[in-house]
């Protein structure tokens, strides 16, 4: 996994590969998180299919009048998880969702949403997962992984420089 450092050029020259690959699909688990609606808004538009996964019915509502798909689902449910990520090429894990006061049926605490995620991820095909916390994540079974630390004060716009790279690597 590549944890994303404070390189300037890395995100420029990442943004410059955009047209590659603005047209395949984006999912964001914990779209209703702050940071997750931030990063929605950020992907959004009209050449890029952006999917959001919330537990929070007015947000998907909200989301939807957006023009953006939703899947609504429980964040601990591997299942769900990853029928919502399924011909995505990337996926956005807002760990704030696993870790936050919603209700999770599936899973006791924040290692096993993220290790659904991440049997998710890799069940789903996803190719490239961008972790959006500070703490440990699980080994995902997919090409490319990254993380990039929510204080970060460029987060947003890290985030959307490395969905538009080719490469994280």
């Amino acid at each position: 996994m590549r944890v994303v450092g404070e390189t300037a050029g890395h995100a420029r020259s990442a943004i410059r590969a955009h047209v590659y690959r603005e047209s395949m699909p984006v999912i964001v688990v914990g779209a209703d998180t702050e940071t997750g609606r931030a990063i929605v808004q950020a992907l959004a538009g009209p050449d890029r299919e952006v999917r959001a996964f919330v537990t929070d019915v007015e947000t998907a509502g909200r989301l939807r009048s957006h023009g953006i798909k939703v899947a609504l689902g429980d964040v601990s449910d591997d299942s769900h998880v990853e029928a919502a990520a399924t011909s995505c090429f990337t996926a956005v894990l807002v760990e704030e969702a696993a870790e936050d006061d919603r209700e999770r049926s599936f899973a006791l605490n924040r290692a096993e949403v993220l290790d659904g995620w991440a049997r998710a991820m890799a069940a789903s095909g996803v190719t490239r997962v961008i972790w959006v916390g500070d703490g440990p994540v699980p080994e995902v079974a997919t090409e490319e992984s990254a993380q990039v630390s929510p204080s970060r004060p460029d987060l947003i716009q890290q985030v959307v420089a490395l969905d538009s790279a080719r490469s994280l690597g």
